[in-house]
């Protein structure tokens, strides 16, 4: 089992950049392919991307490709997405999550952080 704890939301101008972190707990977590998502007022959560356990590989959700990065560093149990040029319309709860599994395109995760804000301003 893993529990995750997501930091560095905050308010950021459209244009700049923000670095969200999500530490793990846990001996296991290099074991872990990594999700995150976010969840915006009156909308559905949505996918954002996802690195493999070992950060070789990476999948992005077509609106962030080219804006944000998600890296991790497993010496630290943590992931990261790295949101530059970022839009009012990335503004949401931001989520972390785990699962074992990798497939890119499946939303299932098993294990959820509590979720940071970001809002981005015009």
């Amino acid at each position: 089992q893993v529990q995750l704890v997501e930091s560095g939301g905050g308010l950021v101008q459209a244009g700049g950049s923000l670095r969200l972190s999500c530490a793990a707990s846990g001996r296991t977590f290099s074991s872990y392919n990594m999700g995150w998502f976010r969840h915006a007022p009156g909308k559905e959560r949505k996918f954002v991307g996802t690195i493999s356990w070992s950060g070789a590989r990476t999948y992005y959700e077509d609106s962030v490709k080219g804006r944000f990065t998600i890296s991790r560093d497993n010496a630290k149990n943590t992931v990261y997405l790295q949101m530059n040029s970022p839009k009012p319309e990335d503004t949401a709860v931001y989520y972390c999550a785990a699962r074992t599994r990798w497939q890119p395109t499946s939303h299932d995760y098993n294990y959820w952080g509590q979720g940071t804000q970001v809002t981005v301003s015009s």
